[in-house]
């Protein structure tokens, strides 16, 4: 008995295989294997594709970015430069306002010395031909003021002619 249900589970298994033959069941197995395999090998190959693409954009961000920074480095230094002759340029107007006002101060001290000067000499000129008025005229008397007087008249006629 066991070897004829051996021989049926033989001739089930044959049918079994020729059923599968019969309806291409491997031939449809290996079409969608094959399929299978051609979406991944192109899936894979987008991602590597995607994954270039990200490393070229990535080395040109770093590209970019190393020129920004080297810009912005050079802008720095511009500023940097500018900062330096402006601040040279405002200590040297400084200076030279500082000179000015100094010179002009000076010059106005030393006009107000002259004028002081001026000032105290006409006031000792004025007090020196008052006190000789005074004195001329407590010791002269009228016949020496008359010829005084004559002399200077006759002076003046000679000067203008």
């Amino acid at each position: 008995m066991t070897s004829l249900a051996t021989f049926w589970a033989f001739v089930g298994l044959v049918l079994f295989f020729v059923l599968i033959a019969y309806l291409k069941v491997p031939g449809m197995m290996a079409k969608a294997l094959d399929e299978r395999a051609g979406r991944i090998t192109h899936e894979l190959a987008e991602a590597k594709r995607l994954r270039e693409e990200a490393q070229a954009l990535l080395v040109e961000y770093q590209k970019k970015r190393k020129e920004a920074e080297a810009e912005a480095g050079n802008i720095v230094a511009v500023a940097e430069r500018e900062a330096a002759s402006l601040t040279a340029d405002a200590k040297a107007k400084t200076e030279e306002f500082v000179t000015r006002r100094t010179a002009l101060s000076e010059q106005k001290i030393r006009q107000a010395e002259s004028d002081a000067i001026n000032a105290v000499r006409a006031t000792a000129v004025d007090i020196a031909i008052a006190a000789a008025e005074s004195v001329i005229v407590s010791k002269s008397d009228a016949a020496t003021q008359s010829a005084l007087f004559a002399k200077a008249v006759s002076d003046v006629k000679t000067r203008l002619n």
